[in-house]
C-alpha cells in the first residue's frame, strides 16, 4: 500500500473522536507497519462543540499531513456531519449515526447508517464506548488496518478494568459493519 488513505472521525466534544483518531494512527503505525499522521480540530468548547480528528495512512512517506480528500468519514452528530462532510471524495464512505444525523447530505459517496450510540447504550450499557464501536466498524469497512492491529491499539489505551468492555465494543463494530457492506 503506497496510496494515501484519509479517515475523518467527527462528532461532538467529549465523544472520543480525538482518541479514536489517535488509536487508528497507532494501529497503522505501531501495529500495522504503515506510515500514519493524525491531526485534530475542535471548537472552543471542551464538550459539546463539533470536533474532528483526521488520520492519513500510507505505505510510503506522507509528504503532506493534512487531509484533503477523505476516503472514509464518521459523523456522530448532525452538526459534525453538516460541517465536515464536504470533502468526502467520490466513491468514499460516509458512516453516520442514524439516530443523531437526520439531515443526510447528498454526494457521490457511499452512505452507511447505523445507530452507533444507541447500540453502545443498549448492548453495553455505556455510551462512552461508541467511539470504539466506530473504530471496529471503520476497520471492517475499509480494511485499512488488520483487526489485530486495531485491537492491540485499543487495548493499549484503556485502563485494565475496561479491557473487556472495549474488546466487546470493538467486536460489535466488526460484526455490525460486516452486515452493512
Amino acid at each position: 500500500m503506497s496510496e494515501r488513505y484519509e479517515i475523518r472521525f467527527s462528532g461532538s466534544g467529549g465523544q472520543g473522536m480525538i482518541l479514536a483518531g489517535i488509536i487508528m494512527a497507532e494501529a497503522a503505525a505501531i501495529y500495522g507497519d504503515k506510515n500514519a499522521v493524525q491531526s485534530q480540530s475542535y471548537g472552543p468548547e471542551s464538550r459539546g462543540g463539533a470536533s474532528k480528528a483526521e488520520v492519513i495512512i500510507s505505505g510510503s512517506p506522507i509528504d503532506y499531513p493534512k487531509a484533503t480528500a477523505i476516503d472514509c468519514m464518521l459523523a456522530m452528530t448532525q452538526e459534525a456531519c453538516t460541517k465536515y462532510h464536504y470533502d468526502v471524495k467520490e466513491g468514499g464512505i460516509l458512516l453516520i449515526d442514524s439516530e443523531e444525523v437526520k439531515n443526510v447530505p447528498q454526494g457521490k459517496f457511499k452512505l452507511l447508517s447505523y445507530p452507533i450510540i444507541g447500540t453502545a447504550r443498549e448492548e453495553l450499557g455505556k455510551t462512552i464506548v461508541a467511539n470504539i464501536i466506530s473504530l471496529g466498524m471503520i476497520t471492517e469497512l475499509t480494511g485499512i488496518v488488520p483487526h489485530e492491529a486495531i485491537e492491540k491499539a485499543v487495548l493499549s489505551r484503556v485502563p485494565a478494568a475496561f479491557l473487556d468492555l472495549n474488546k466487546k465494543a470493538l467486536e460489535i463494530g466488526f460484526d455490525r459493519a460486516s452486515k452493512l457492506k
